[in-house]
């Protein structure tokens, strides 16, 4: 494990003077209109793109509701707590919460691969275990677990909710799985392939039953904590009152999730067979959603093998998590969204060909590098 964090490390290092390089060498696509430090940094500023700036103004502010209006509700509190808390360690300046995201983001990355490592030896030898964690870790949209931003903390949290479900230790997965729901609004949706665990392993006795019937329980409080805090931040006038103004918040922002999951990728599909390059060269956000619809079609094909491998509990989080951005017709934010997908990548470890596992550490280190670039120069990639 102390090899893991290692590799960990020297790997958000490596990416971070990557970044840098990127900002030495490239120009930035447009102006986001904030920095780090308040005067632009070649280094600093490529951890603060996009919605970074959101996460920034919660850690500062906390929340803020208008009512009709776009607002900070529609981010979940976990990571902009974690990141304030962190962040007056070092100071009150701008700066000083922004570093104190990185650190976050960066502690529970590390804490991610050793927990994806322990819980992919559930189901691998420990060699291919460690492969699990290397795939997910240079996984082309990885970078986003080393920036501001919350994806590496709702991956420690999942895949410490899994393992301390999967290991019996109801009590622990379950508080890891309040932190998860309330960490991403996709949290919620761990909760029926923990329930599938939770009746597949309990062993028969009353005791052990119950204890992981308050685990599942235990998941529901982070989102319905968060739920109530809204229904108090939206009781002024004019205010909806409503503890799921969250979700409408998140509608405001442009994502309307309920429709057929499908639409959305066989249109992409059927554009870039039919004419792919008047798409790719015509439409200014045509490759960012390519890079993310692909993903998203690329892990709903690996759905039934991640089920048929690995069983049905991985197969329902996996479906559910793709569900939700699929459904709502636009790619935007796919690709993050696959890379919390842990089930995908531990599938792939056990692959027993070492040509597939090298072809997938260039391929996968080839568009890290690209989407990383995209993402540091201010690039419509989030």
């Amino acid at each position: 494990m102390v090899r893991i964090a290692l590799c960990a490390i020297a790997f958000r290092v490596a990416s971070a003077f990557l970044a840098f390089a990127t900002n030495v060498v490239f120009p930035d696509y447009q102006d986001q209109g904030f920095t780090m430090f308040g005067t632009p940094s070649l280094f600093w500023d490529a951890f603060t793109r996009h919605d970074s700036g959101w996460y920034y103004q919660i850690a500062r502010n906390g929340f803020h509701y208008t009512p009709e209006g776009r607002d900070t509700i529609a981010y979940f509190p976990v990571y902009p707590l974690l990141m304030r808390y962190v962040g007056r360690a070092f100071g009150r300046s701008p700066g000083d919460l922004f570093l104190g995201g990185i650190i976050v983001s960066w502690t529970a990355f590390v804490v991610s691969m050793i927990a994806i490592y322990q819980l992919a030896c559930l189901d691998l030898p420990r060699r291919r275990a460690e492969r699990a964690a290397l795939f997910i870790a240079i996984f082309p949209f990885a970078f986003f677990f080393g920036v501001v931003y919350s994806e590496s903390t709702y991956l420690m949290f999942t895949v410490l909710a899994f393992y301390g479900f999967r290991t019996r230790r109801w009590i622990a997965g379950g508080l890891c799985g309040a932190f998860a729901t309330a960490s991403r609004v996709n949290g919620i949706l761990m909760l029926p392939a923990l329930a599938w665990i939770a009746w597949r392993t309990a062993e028969k006795t009353p005791r052990d039953r119950a204890l992981a019937a308050i685990g599942l329980v235990l998941v529901t409080v982070g989102v319905g904590w968060y739920s109530v805090f809204v229904y108090q931040l939206t009781d002024v006038p004019g205010g909806s009152h409503n503890p799921f103004e969250w979700a409408a918040a998140i509608r405001r922002w442009g994502y309307y999730p309920g429709g057929p999951p499908w639409t959305a990728p066989f249109h992409l599909l059927q554009r870039l067979v039919t004419q792919p390059f008047s798409y790719l060269a015509g439409d200014r956000l045509a490759p960012y959603d390519t890079l993310n619809g692909l993903t998203g079609i690329l892990f709903l094909i690996a759905v039934p093998f991640v089920w048929r491998r690995l069983g049905t509990a991985y197969g329902l989080f996996m479906l559910a998590n793709l569900w939700l951005p699929l459904s709502s017709g636009v790619f935007e934010g796919v690709g993050r969204y696959c890379a919390v997908l842990f089930p995908c990548f531990i599938w792939l470890a056990s692959l027993r060909s070492r040509v597939v596992a090298a072809g997938l550490c260039v391929a996968f280190a080839m568009l890290y590098t690209l989407c990383l670039a995209l993402f540091t120069n201010v690039h419509p990639l989030f």
